[in-house]
Formats: C-alpha cells, structure tokens, sequence
C-alpha cells in the first residue's frame, strides 16, 4: 500500500487527492487526507441518517427484526456505502440503486395480495442474499471483460424504458395502493406536506428558475429531503390520525415517544437473524428467481455511472486545480466488494448502488466553486458520510424521535422515486410503438414475477419494434 500524489511526479498536471494506493483502488485517511467540509457534514448527518432509516419500517414489518436489529441492519449498509469514497476512492457520492427498490420489494413481500413464495423472514433475507450476490457476480464479470457498457446498449430503449417505468409504477403502488388501507393513508398530512414539499423543490420548473435569484431558495432546495421531513415533523403532532379500525382510540398522526441513552446495535443478534453463515444460503431456485432482478438492477446502476461521470465532467473545468480519476474497471470491482459483504452479513438488495443524485450534484456543485469552498471532491463526499460513521444511529434520543417518522420517510423516499423514474423512462423510448411497449413491460414486472415480465418486454420489444440495426450497438 503506497501513498501517492500525482502531482509528485508531473508538476504541470493537477494533482490528485493523496491517498494510500491498495491495487486498483485509493484509501483516503479522513482528517488526513481529507478535511471537514461543515455544510455537508451538517446535511449528512441528518439527511443520509433519516433517508437510510426509511427502510426500518419494512425491515421490522416484512422481515421479522426488531427495532434496534433494523438499526443495525442500516448502520452496516450506510458504512458499506461510505466505503465507495473512502476506502475504494470513487469521485462518486453514492447510494442506494433506488428505482430497483419498489420492485424488490414487490417481488419478495407483496402487500397487494399476490401469491407469496417467501413467507419466513429466513426465506426472505435468503432472496435478499441471492439478488445481492447474483448483482455482486454481474458486476464483477462485466467489470472484469469490459462488457459493462455494450450490455447496456444491448438493452433496446423500449425494454429499458419498461424497467425504469415499472419501478415507478411498482414505487407509487406501493404507496397509495397496496394494503389496507394504503400504507400513505396512516399518516396522510404529514406525508403529503413532505412529499409535496419535496417535490417543489426538487422537481419544480419555476423554483429552479428563481434559485439564482434567491440564494436562501438554493440552500433551502439543496438539502434535499430535509425540509419537507422537518415540516411535516412539526406539522403531524397537531394532526389527527384516522380512525383505521372501528373503536379505535384517537390519536395524532405523529406521536413521539422518546428515549435516553446510547443505542448500542445489536449486530450479534442480527447476525444470526440475517447472515446465510447463521440462516443458510439460498437455494439456486432463489438464485435463478432473482437474476432478473440483478439484471435490471445493473442496466439502472449503469445509468447511474454515466450520469455520475457527466455531472463530474461538466464541473471540472471550474477546479483546474484538482484531478478526478474516474476509472470503470475500479468502480466495477467496489460495486462487486461492497454487494457481496452486504450480502453475506446485512443482505437487502439493492442498498449498494453507485449514486445518490441529488447529493452528488449538491456536492460537485460546491466543489466547482473553487478550493476556498471545498477543498477536494473527496473531503465533500466524505463528509457528508460523516466519515463512514453514521453517529446518528447511536443517539438514542434522535433515533427514537425519528422513529414516527420513518413511514413517511419510506412513502416520501419511494414517491419520489415514482415521479423520477417515470420522467426519466418516458425519455427513453422515440416512437409510439416503443412508448406503448414501455407501457407494457412496465406493467408485466409490477402484474408478475421478474423473470416472466422480462420475458414479456423482450418478446414485445422483438415482436413490435423489431431488432436493433447492428450499427447502432457500436
């Protein structure tokens, strides 16, 4: 393991965030190599602990773990995804593969009455394990032969556009259809406050217009989902809930019950709750059932890549002063890395993904400011992943008073999830065959299971649109 710096060596080329260089990847000693960044540290702690506790509601809901095992379950996935910058060196702020969520959970603990293959908490944290490692094995071998980015021209617009459609479609289900009642309506002011206020400042057209105008809008917009979270913390106390059953006692929407202390995870108990070394390992039956889920879940991983490099690529004229080393093969193997270990002892397919998008930009959009304001792209990243610590999680106070909150941080995460990637798949396809086959697909991966919905796209996409001319996959 060598410490190097490019500049060292070529005096005319920017230099490179130092770091401890171990084969193909760079390990950057926090406070070391990198400094704190105090507005993204601030934003991090707040806004990655509550958006990695949104999936605390499923995990205690659909799998069986207590509250405190849930929490741990997110305190290893956060720490696998702060390792992308700080332990592989990747320019990227990452996070979850978000769009294949909905589906995943569609797919493994359907609330809308399907037929469920996997009843047990074991069976489902198996399938967990399968998919995780089935994307573990993709992303290895296409990293390894280079094949990454011909597979995903393989992939025709219209079949493309289905998958990222049907994780809209499976998204918004999920929120105000599936159960009963839907799972939006048990605190239905509170999470329309926060999804709406999200959405505005996330999405609106006029908003984004006027944040050059109005620095107090920017910073308000760049924390992301932090301001429609707090307001509907604030605003769900004085609310009444409604009455889902008959007699029930009435209470508010929100009721905080808070506790003292240090929350100390129990990742003993969750290990022999979740690890297939305590549980078993899944069946090839799981591992077959779920490779179109691995496979969907690269071709948006991909995307998410690409999407990364751009924003990267169109800031770095701003900082002439520092190099990003943005290589494939690396990003490939960390992905692979970071999916197995997840697997093997917090496995909840896909929480290792290779961008957060809006924490991406916000940083990179910092950090084109100059070095007075961010001193590397690494330091903004790594802070704002509080250094691979997520400290959140152990302030019992702060965790437990985030504890009513977390269904409307799981309804806000996946509505808007919903809205992007339906905007996002509706660009895809060209023409109007292509659109009603994106249609199509879409609603064959949310009516049935993966492998049959794939199947439906592809035999679609070759029966409407017909093969793709050879030049164009060159």
């Amino acid at each position: 393991m060598n410490e190097t710096s490019p500049a060292a060596s070529a005096p005319d080329v920017p230099a490179e965030c130092p770091g401890l260089r171990w084969g193909i990847f760079t390990f950057r000693v926090p406070f070391y190599h990198t400094r704190v960044e105090w507005p993204e540290l601030a934003q991090g702690i707040f806004v990655a602990g509550a958006t990695g506790l949104a999936l605390v509601p499923v995990l205690t809901a659909s799998f069986g773990l207590s509250f405190e095992e849930a929490v741990a379950c997110v305190f290893i996935h956060s720490v696998l995804i702060s390792s992308a910058p700080i332990v592989f060196g990747e320019p990227f702020a990452a996070g979850w593969i978000t769009p294949a969520l909905p589906l995943a959970l569609h797919f493994v603990a359907p609330t809308d009455g399907s037929t469920v293959a996997y009843v047990t908490p074991a069976e489902r944290f198996q399938v967990m394990t399968a998919a995780s490692l089935n994307l573990a094995m993709i992303t290895l071998l296409l990293g390894v032969t280079g094949l990454g980015r011909r597979f995903v021209d393989w992939v025709p617009p219209a079949l493309k556009g289905g998958i990222i459609l049907g994780a809209a479609i499976a998204a918004l289900k999920r929120v105000f259809l599936d159960e009963a009642p839907p799972f939006f309506y048990h605190q239905p002011v509170a999470s329309s406050l926060a999804v709406g206020i999200c959405l505005l400042l996330t999405f609106s057209l006029p908003i984004q217009r006027s944040r050059s105008r109005y620095r107090w809008l920017a910073v308000v917009a760049g924390l992301g989902l932090l301001p429609g979270f707090l307001i509907a913390a604030v605003v769900g106390p004085f609310v009444d809930a409604p009455q889902l059953t008959e007699g029930a006692a009435a209470t508010k929407e929100i009721v905080y019950n808070i506790e003292w202390g240090i929350l100390v995870p129990p990742f003993a108990a969750l290990y022999e709750k979740v690890s297939p070394f305590a549980i078993g390992w899944p069946s090839p039956q799981m591992f077959m059932a779920t490779l179109p889920l691995a496979l969907m879940g690269y071709v948006i991983l991909f995307g998410d890549i690409v999407t990364g490099c751009e924003v990267l690529r169109i800031a770095e004229p701003s900082r002439p002063d520092e190099t990003i080393r943005i290589d494939m093969a690396r990003t490939h193997f960390s992905l692979a890395i970071r999916n197995a270990l997840m697997a093997l002892f917090a496995p909840f397919f896909p929480t290792q993904g290779s961008l957060w998008t809006g924490v991406h930009v916000v940083i990179v959009e910092r950090w084109s400011q100059g070095r007075r304001a961010m001193q590397s792209i690494y330091s903004g990243i790594t802070s704002y992943y509080v250094f691979g610590i997520p400290l959140l999680f152990l302030v019992r106070p702060v965790v437990t008073a985030l504890q009513p909150l977390m269904g409307i941080a799981l309804s806000l995460t996946l509505a808007l999830t919903g809205f992007a990637c339906a905007y996002v798949a509706m660009a895809i396809p060209t023409t109007r065959v292509e659109r009603g086959v994106t249609l199509l697909t879409a609603m064959a991966l949310v009516v049935f299971s993966p492998w049959v919905g794939m199947i439906i796209g592809l035999l679609a996409t070759l029966a409407l649109v017909g093969p793709r001319p050879d030049d164009e996959l060159l």
